[in-house]
């Protein structure tokens, strides 16, 4: 598996050989990252909830490609704002930890704000 930050540099590089960085806003970035998870979502439409674990090749491929597309745009915007992935997960690992103490919310989907 590449590194993320080596993701990006390709990433940046297809953007300047097509010279479309000039596209590459945090505002049109983000717009284009909720059209693609909006595909993603076209994906599970009208399944149910066990046919959505059921998936046919196709659906899989499907899957996979607009995955692709959300983490490729999300790894784009990161890129332009500078912001370092790994480093955003681990804290917000850390505040959703706090957020939702084990011992509170085992087998609970409640919101957070509801444990207070």
């Amino acid at each position: 598996m590449q590194k993320l930050s080596t993701v990006q540099k390709r990433l940046r590089k297809f953007a300047e050989e097509r010279d479309w960085e000039k596209f590459h806003s945090p505002k049109n970035i983000a717009m284009a990252l909720s059209v693609e998870a909006s595909e993603l979502l076209e994906c599970f439409q009208w399944l149910t909830e066990k046919e959505s674990h059921e998936l046919s090749q196709e659906q899989i491929a499907a899957v996979t490609d607009e995955i692709a597309d959300v983490q490729l745009y999300l790894l784009l915007l990161a890129d332009v704002l500078n912001v370092d992935v790994c480093t955003a997960i681990d804290q917000k690992i850390a505040k959703n930890e706090e957020r939702y103490p084990a011992d509170k919310v085992r087998g609970s989907a409640r919101k957070y704000t509801d444990y207070k």
